[in-house]
Parts: structure tokens; C-alpha cells; sequence
């Protein structure tokens, strides 16, 4: 079971359900039946997507009076985009390098004359 921040972040996100449910709160908070009238799947369903979505910390729930409203959590989604530019920096460092030997390895070829060889 996953245990740290960005992992509960990614394992929530692994959802298209969810994903959709996220995408649908970014407008506005939503009571359970309000998330469920947008899907073709049961209230209990959607209420067990919410608690994913809650327990990777995506969501937060509130109660007023007997209704629980659901709202967008913004500070997750800030830590798993960091890691993946994080990781695209690292990537395009990595490009760069072999772009530059594949550069340097095509000017060694055009001075190598190949009826030298």
C-alpha cells in the first residue's frame, strides 16, 4: 500500500473515473449525488472514488448539516507537478548530452575520409 504523498497522488490519478471527478470539481464543490448524476455509475461507486481521492489528500470533504460537499485540493497536484518537471529537466539534460556526442561523433564521420578505410 502506498504510503507516501506523490504516491497516493499518482495511484488516485490512475483513474479515469477519478481523473473525470477531479475535472468536475475544479468548476465547483459537489454532494456525492450531485459528483454521481454526472456518471454512469452508482452513488456507493462514486462515494468509494471520493474516498481515494480523500485519502491521497486530492479532495477535501466538509459537512453541512446532513450533506458532505467535496472541493478540489490544489497543493497535491503542485507536489506532483514539480517531480515531473523534475524528471523532465533530468530527461532533457540527458537529450542534450547525446545530442551533442551524436553531433561531434557526425563531425568525426565527415572528416573520415572512407576511402581511408
Amino acid at each position: 500500500m502506498a504510503t507516501d504523498q506523490l504516491s497516493l497522488t499518482f495511484a488516485a490519478l490512475a483513474d479515469p473515473t477519478r481523473r473525470a471527478i477531479l475535472t468536475l470539481l475544479a468548476d465547483d464543490e459537489a454532494t456525492v449525488n450531485e459528483v454521481a448524476a454526472q456518471f454512469p455509475i452508482s452513488v456507493p461507486a462514486v462515494s468509494r472514488h471520493l474516498k481515494v481521492l480523500e485519502r491521497a489528500g486530492l479532495i477535501v470533504r466538509s459537512r453541512e448539516a446532513q450533506w458532505r460537499r467535496s472541493r478540489l485540493q490544489a497543493e497535491p497536484f503542485d507536489d506532483a507537478v514539480a517531480w515531473m518537471q523534475s524528471r523532465t529537466r533530468t530527461w532533457q539534460a540527458r537529450m542534450d548530452r547525446l545530442e551533442a556526442h551524436l553531433r561531434r561523433q557526425g563531425a568525426h564521420d565527415e572528416r573520415t575520409d572512407p576511402d581511408d578505410v
